[in-house]
């Protein structure tokens, strides 16, 4: 970036000043006020801004250049590329101008380049300070080099920046990461630490699954505060004791917005949605008003309880609170929206957006897809390459499995050629596995059985699962039957596997071959996932299991489903109970269907809902064939759009006909 071409933009200032004597006017301290506030969301006041410290002389400020080079660095604005050039400009950069272009390039994915500027820091004889450190030790952590770690574990020592609890506390985080716990131990031993230090080392054991040593430590530790109860609280449920998490949460002395988040975080993660809603919940009467990344983690919980009414509160509460849709909550909210069937607000909330990353581009894509709208997927890749985004491996395979649930497969092979070839972009597993979703859907057994042997890695059992999915679909049981032998050998432990075999095996009314299967599941000890259904009413979510029995209303429900079996068997509606995987009488077999879990949840929509009102259903599993013919047929005799979606996409039942056109 060259003076000349940016001092043209120096005359357009968008600010209060003074356009003579600029030179006495303009003051460090206005500059960096400037860089601080209006710079950090408008790329054109950045440049405007650099054209006037340009003009004004004050480039030669190490705080000045400093700050240019972190405006630059926002990953949003894309311009990692000026943030370098402004580096180099820089006559004889200081410390501060050393840390801030290390910090951009560990802020831009590029932690090998920030490790390269520290070398040559090092070199130019410029002198490290605190802050250098543990930005250096995360680098080490994102390169997975516990060697270069150690390295700058030595200068940290030799420097005397030993002492200070931040440098320490980065340093154990480093050495925990790589599972090292001796060091990271020695580091905290080490004079006497502070309590961030003994809250990292807590976080460390957690980490790497020493619960015992961490609930130890814990329990030593003098001056704990609210962190080190934080820790304990996140870490027992990063290792899946959601259980000892709550229990360890109930008994905080006092809690801050952190753990609340760490709370909810926990439930989320252990696929405990529900509780996550609860713990928010209890947040509210606490009178605690939450924050960005709360609010990122409720909306994670309500897309997946399907609770479309939580979620627009939290979107209002984020407008009424004048809290900014940034790229992290603005993202959380499309794809929110999008997994809760409201693609019409997923659209509204991306297309307000100040600023977008590719993460946001990437939802978008993702949400579209997931509706079946392949064509408004590629127009928005068209939009991101006309805007000179560069896609990443996530992009596309949003992109692929766009053409997979439109039916476009020749286009979606052109696009899986163009990454390499025209991107750069190396294909991964999850690339291939969407190629051979996309073959299967189409029909295309053979061709998506010959990318299988063709990959050039390891095929994963979800690409295995891909192409038996399309052999369930199509009734292909001989590759059906050799691909689930495979998968079952490289998965034995998942009971979806066996299901769709059995499925396949059920269809062809092999039983001797079903029950074998349900044999070998005992055997391995496999239990199967219990299919689930929710509705979302007025705020409260209603959860229906196969054969559910306890809801307040069953007798109700029960009622409406006897209607619908007689109303639709007017319609010409027949059982597919092929779908059922035990060798049962006929009559037995359509009992068992009319007890799934999305049809009491639609029964208990038609009750509770007013006539012509959509009803939106979430499952947890794939919706069975059975249900999928069912449902087309209640949307067009009781005049009801039907929304559901189930594991793979979603599914919008109108007038008789699926958005899916009958594959998914």
């Amino acid at each position: 970036m060259t003076t000349a071409t940016t001092s043209a933009t120096a005359t357009v200032l968008p600010y209060d000043l003074p356009s003579n004597n600029l030179n006495e006017a303009i003051t460090q301290k206005s500059l960096l006020n400037l860089l601080t506030t209006k710079c950090t969301t408008s790329l054109q006041h950045l440049k405007q801004t650099h054209a006037l410290i340009l003009k004004t002389n004050h480039f030669q400020d190490h705080y000045v250049s400093g700050a240019l080079i972190k405006c630059y660095s926002y990953p949003y604005f894309n311009t990692f590329d000026s943030s370098l050039q402004v580096f180099h400009q820089v006559p004889n950069p200081n410390v501060f101008v050393w840390n801030s272009v290390i910090k951009a390039c560990f802020d831009n994915n590029n932690p090998s380049l920030a490790l390269l500027f520290y070398l040559k820091m090092v070199v130019s004889d410029s002198k490290p300070n605190k802050f250098t450190y543990p930005i250096l030790f995360k680098a080490c952590m994102a390169v997975k080099s516990v060697e270069e770690g150690g390295q700058i574990h030595c200068h940290v020592v030799k420097n005397g920046f030993m002492e200070d609890g931040y440098v320490k506390s980065a340093g154990i985080q480093m050495y925990s990461s790589f599972e090292r716990l001796t060091e990271a131990r020695m580091i905290l031993d080490y004079s006497e630490s502070d309590v961030i230090c003994f809250n990292a080392m807590i976080d460390g054991y957690l980490k790497c699954g020493e619960i015992e040593s961490a609930i130890v430590l814990f329990n030593s530790t003098v001056k704990k505060n609210v962190g080190s109860w934080n820790a304990m609280v996140s870490g027992l449920a990063k290792c899946g004791m959601v259980e000892a998490a709550r229990k360890m949460f109930d008994e905080m002395p006092e809690r801050d917005e952190i753990s609340w988040s760490a709370m909810i975080d926990g439930y989320n993660k252990n696929g405990c949605f529900k509780e996550s809603l609860e713990v928010f919940r209890m947040m509210q009467k606490a009178k605690i008003k939450p924050k960005k990344f709360v609010l990122s983690s409720v909306a994670l919980a309500c897309a997946n309880v399907g609770s479309l009414d939580q979620g627009k509160w939290i979107h209002g509460y984020a407008r009424r609170n004048y809290i900014e849709l940034d790229a992290v909550l603005g993202t959380a909210f499309i794809d929110m929206y999008a997994k809760l069937g409201r693609l019409d607000l997923s659209w509204d909330v991306f297309e307000t957006m100040k600023t977008k990353e590719i993460s946001s581009w990437n939802a978008m894509i993702r949400g579209l897809a997931m509706h079946g709208r392949a064509n408004d997927a590629i127009d928005i890749f068209s939009r991101m390459k006309k805007e000179r985004l560069k896609p990443d491996k996530i992009t596309f395979v949003g992109l692929l499995n766009a053409c997979a649930h439109g039916g476009l497969d020749d286009v979606g092979l052109q696009y899986f050629n163009q990454m390499e070839e025209v991107f750069g972009i190396e294909p991964t597993v999850e690339h291939y596995g969407c190629v051979v979703d996309m073959l299967g859907r189409a029909g295309r057994l053979t061709e998506a059985e010959e990318v299988i042997h063709n990959m050039p890695i390891t095929p994963s059992p979800a690409v295995f699962g891909a192409l038996l999915g399309a052999c369930r679909v199509y009734g292909d049981v001989d590759v059906g039957e050799r691909i689930g032998k495979i998968l079952i050998e490289m998965d034995p432990r998942n009971g979806g596997r066996y299901a769709l075999l059995s499925n396949i095996y059920a269809k062809a009314g092999r039983w001797e071959d079903v029950e074998r299967l349900r044999v070998l599941m005992k055997e391995n000890g496999v239990k199967t996932t219990t299919g689930k259904s929710t509705i979302d009413l007025d705020g409260v979510v209603h959860e229906f299991k196969i054969g559910e029995s306890d809801h307040p209303k069953t007798r109700e429900i029960y009622a409406m489903v006897d209607e619908m079996i007689v109303k639709l068997g007017v319609e010409g509606y027949v059982p597919k109970t092929s779908e059922v995987l035990f060798d049962i009488d006929e009559d037995e077999k359509e009992t068992t269907l009319w007890r799934h879990s999305e049809k009491l949840a639609i029964a208990f929509g038609l009750i509770s809902t007013k006539p012509g009102s959509p009803i939106r259903v979430t499952k947890n599993l794939r919706m069975c064939e059975d249900c999928h013919s069912a449902i087309k047929i209640v949307s067009r005799v009781y005049e009801r759009d039907v929304v559901v979606r189930d594991r793979l996409r979603f599914h919008h039942f109108r007038n008789g006909k699926c958005s899916c056109k009958d594959f998914w």
